[in-house]
Order: C-alpha cells, then sequence, then structure tokens
C-alpha cells in the first residue's frame, strides 16, 4: 500500500522529530499520528532531495513541496509513448477492469513502454490534474449516493399564506456522477423510499448499491459494522434487487459524491430558484427537473463530454432493469397477540389464529392491506380499517367451541368480576353482550378489571353501579368517574317520572283525526 502524501506543515513536523530531535521513526510517527511507512518515504524524500534541517527551516511550503513532490519529467521527443490517460480514466471504471491489466494491454501495444511502476506515477500525476471528484475510482453502474441537501425551499399555502419548508433529496451516480434532484415534504419514511423509487425509474436502471447518510429513515441503527437497515427501506432495496451500505458515523469521504453533488445542486439549481415564490410541491418539481436538465448536460471543465453523456455512455448499459411491478410503500410494526387473539394496529383491532395469543408478530401495513407474519411467514392478512376502536374478525380464527382456549372465556369473566361486586359482574357482562363476538371485548374487560388494582375494588364497584346508573357501559366511562372521584358521591336522582297530563282544556290525539 503507498504510503500517504503528508501535507507540509506534518512533512515539517516529521523532519524535526527525527532530524533535530533524535527520535527514531516509531516514535516520530506515534508522535506525528502518521503511519510509519509514511515517516520512511518522508526521510527517503528528503534524502534523494539532499535536504539538511537548516535547509528545511529557511524554505517556504511551496519550495518544499517542490523538492520533495517535483512533478514528472515531460517526456522528451521521441521518447517512449505514453498512453491516453483519459481513455484509461474511463476503460479504470468498468467492473473487473485494475491498473495491472490496462498496463499489460500497454505493453502489449508498446513493448517498448514503462514499467508497471513507472505507469502507475504517471498515471496518478495526470490524475492530480483533475478535480478530487472526478479522481475518485467508482465502477459504472455500481454505486448510487443519495442524501438530502442542507437547503430547503419554502412553499407557500395559497389559502392560508402559511409557509413550509421543502426538503431537496439528491442521488449522485458514483462514476458518471449523474445527477437527481427532487423535492418532498419531510425527510420521514415514506418520503424517503419514494424519492427512491422516482430516482430509479429516472435512471431507468437500479444500481448494485446505494450508499446513504445514517438518517433514521434509511439507518434504524448506525452501528460502525453491523448498521441496522429500516425495515421498510431494506424492502425497497429488496423489491428493486440492490443493497444498502451507510456511510460511517462522521466519515463525510464515505459519500463525497454526493456531498458535492448537494453543492451543486444548491449552487446552480436552487441558487437559481432563489428569487421564485412555490405555492406547490408540483410547481417546484417541475421547475428543479428543468434546472436539473441544465446542470446534467453542462461540459465538464477538465474532462470532456457532460454527466448525461458520461451516463449514457459508461452507466446506463450497466444499471439493472427495473422491476416489472411497482414499489407499494408499507410500514412495519412489531405488535402483541391479546388474549382475544386480535392484534392492535393504529387503533383498530385484527384478528390472528387463537393459537398465537400472546405472542409477538410483525405487521406489514400498507394503505389498502394489513398483514401479519410469524417468523417471516404469513399467518393473517386484513383490509386496512380506519374506524378506531372497531374489531375485524376472521371467523376461522376464532376457538372451535373454545375447548383450546379455556382459561378465557365470557363466564370466566363474569366470575372474575363478580368478586368484585354484583355492580362490576352486570358491566362487564354488559360490555361483552354489545359485541358482534364476545372476545372482542375482553381487551375493554381486563382493562376495567385492572383499574381496581389502581383505585380498589369497592371503588371500582361503586363507579361500575354509577356507569350502569348512567348508561355509560365502557371501560374509558369507568375510567373517568374513578378519575373525577364520582363514584364517591351521591348517585344522580332518577330523572322524575313524568306523569300524563288530563284536564278538559287539553286536546286529545282523536280531536285531529
Amino acid at each position: 500500500m503507498p504510503a500517504e502524501r503528508l501535507s507540509m506543515r506534518k512533512t515539517r513536523e516529521v523532519l524535526r522529530l527525527t532530524w533535530a530531535l533524535g527520535l527514531s521513526g516509531r516514535k516520530a510517527a506515534g508522535s506525528a499520528a502518521v503511519a510509519r511507512s509514511t515517516v520512511s518515504e518522508c526521510l527517503r524524500r528528503a534524502a534523494a532531495a539532499h535536504l539538511t534541517w537548516a535547509q528545511v527551516e529557511a524554505l517556504s511550503d511551496a519550495q518544499l513541496e517542490a523538492r520533495l513532490y517535483p512533478p514528472p519529467p515531460r517526456p522528451a521527443a521521441g521518447a517512449r509513448p505514453l498512453p491516453d490517460w483519459q481513455v484509461l480514466h474511463e476503460e479504470l471504471r468498468g467492473k473487473g477492469v485494475t491498473r495491472f491489466r490496462l498496463w499489460e494491454e500497454y505493453r502489449q501495444s508498446c513493448p517498448e513502454g514503462y514499467a508497471y511502476s513507472r505507469f502507475c506515477e504517471l498515471f496518478r500525476a495526470w490524475g492530480r490534474q483533475l478535480d478530487v471528484v472526478m479522481r475518485q475510482d467508482h465502477k459504472a453502474g455500481e454505486k448510487l449516493f443519495v442524501d438530502y441537501a442542507g437547503q430547503t425551499v419554502p412553499l407557500i399555502d395559497a389559502e392560508s399564506g402559511e409557509v413550509s419548508e421543502a426538503q431537496i433529496f439528491v442521488a449522485v451516480l458514483g462514476a458518471s456522477n449523474y445527477t437527481y434532484a427532487e423535492a418532498t415534504r419531510s425527510q420521514g419514511l415514506a418520503d424517503w423510499t419514494a424519492s427512491h423509487a422516482r430516482a430509479f425509474s429516472f435512471l431507468g436502471g437500479v444500481p448494485e448499491l446505494v450508499i446513504c447518510d445514517n438518517l433514521k429513515a434509511g439507518v434504524g441503527s448506525a452501528h460502525r459494522y453491523e448498521p441496522e437497515i429500516n425495515p421498510t427501506y431494506q424492502e425497497l432495496l429488496a423489491h428493486y434487487g440492490c443493497a444498502c451500505l451507510p456511510a460511517r458515523v462522521a466519515r463525510p469521504r464515505d459519500k463525497a459524491k454526493v456531498e458535492n453533488g448537494v453543492k451543486y445542486v444548491e449552487t446552480y439549481m436552487l441558487a437559481r430558484l432563489r428569487s421564485h415564490t412555490f405555492f406547490t410541491l408540483v410547481e417546484l418539481n417541475a421547475a428543479l427537473a428543468a434546472v436539473l436538465t441544465g446542470l446534467n448536460e453542462k461540459p465538464f471543465q477538465k474532462l470532456p463530454g457532460s454527466r448525461r453523456s458520461q451516463f449514457l455512455a459508461l452507466e446506463q448499459p450497466r444499471l439493472a432493469p427495473l422491476p416489472a411491478s411497482p414499489w407499494v410503500f408499507a410500514e412495519w410494526l412489531r405488535v402483541k397477540v391479546g388474549i382475544d387473539y386480535h392484534v392492535e394496529v393504529r387503533g383498530h383491532y385484527y384478528s390472528v389464529p387463537y393459537q398465537l395469543v400472546s405472542e409477538r408478530l410483525d405487521v406489514r401495513l400498507t394503505a389498502a392491506t394489513v398483514e401479519c407474519l410469524r417468523g417471516g411467514k404469513r399467518v393473517a392478512s386484513h383490509l386496512r380499517s380506519a374506524r378506531r376502536g372497531g374489531h375485524t374478525t376472521v371467523a376461522a380464527h376464532m376457538p372451535r367451541a373454545h375447548r383450546a382456549y379455556a382459561e378465557w372465556t365470557p363466564q370466566r369473566l363474569v366470575r372474575w368480576a363478580e368478586e368484585t361486586g354484583p355492580e362490576t359482574a352486570r358491566l362487564v357482562a354488559a360490555i361483552m353482550a354489545a359485541r358482534a363476538h364476545p372476545q372482542q371485548g375482553f381487551r375493554s374487560c381486563l382493562g376495567l378489571l385492572g383499574l381496581g388494582k389502581r383505585y380498589g375494588a369497592a371503588r371500582l364497584e361503586a363507579a361500575c353501579g354509577r356507569a350502569l346508573l348512567v348508561g355509560g357501559t365502557s371501560y374509558k366511562s369507568v375510567r373517568s368517574i374513578l378519575a373525577a372521584g364520582l363514584d364517591q358521591q351521591e348517585p344522580p336522582a332518577a330523572p322524575p317520572r313524568q306523569l300524563a297530563l288530563e284536564h278538559e282544556n287539553i286536546r286529545g290525539p282523536h280531536y285531529y283525526s
């Protein structure tokens, strides 16, 4: 592995430690926080340049750098032929292509050409003339870098005048720098995954890897070695047949490509739109799309072509095809099966086979369906319901004659409630009688009996009696009565019975017949 090239400040420090202080290479490397091989390379170059410590102190940084790292000599007329470095730079982006392979082909065409070490040195010297973003070696079709821009765009509600900030999603291909950008309402999971789907559609294909930052929508738990990918994001990647490689925390170089892409989006695109006023996302994205075309077709400064021409020539042929079916957003939840063999999802209760009582299941929630899975295998599926507090029950999930479910029955709950008092037992029976299936009332009854542990059996009995009197036959009614202390007050008097009025001046119904 080649030694790291030090800054001139570090170089002076290494030379000071070794020449002026007389430290060994190991101690100098530890003190300067560099590798021993780097110290050795620095000393080798200084010795080859015939420098002394007194001369180093007298030289400026530019002069010292010129002495230690002189530019490669320009080949004289008639010298060994040089390859076309630009062509090799593009060839190197192909999968499986290495410098050694390119050198072998160079020597086959030019047997009198340079040796491998000199070939690599000249190649690196040519590469230093390019921008940093261009020098990175990324294989065509391999990596897509994604992130959000730090700059947002204000959206104004035309009716209320309220201002919200639109987030700017940016995706950049590694080999060609071909860029995609769009505006979303948030950086939440739904917007994050939808932006990926639209980015893949824009590219017309799928790369092998997606390099993302550690935001929660993509990475549930950041870790240096085993980051935990969000289940919904993982499902998106599996649908498109690619993988995610999260950048390391506080390592911006891992995603330097998209960092530069974000910079170009902000300076080239958002700067052009800064004086515009946008009222809808559709309007903003239409403006972004128009400016994005100019960014991708803008010629490179130090390379031939543009992002789009490089994309069409290098990356597009190597992208995997898009899947036949569209991506459907789904959330993943972890739930526990209640004693009534139902799971609660967004305030609604869905049944699962009664044998799964007390087990934990994974729930895949889409806009239309609710799927319950155990160990990756689907055990129940329902149409999604927005009715809070309601139940969706499949008859096949119910126990047959409750033989396998004898521990919990309506009769047992009533007997348990009788230990508190007759009013509590009456209310428990009324709650289960009001449901299409008595088991749908089990949760409410257990919650009701649980109030006795907090307020005591006597207060619960009084609260149940008051609830029956006022027609509040639900867990929430009893909880409200206990919280307000109404169970300790006199029960409300029954409304007076209205007597029939009889008077000779009052017309009866027969008058109008």
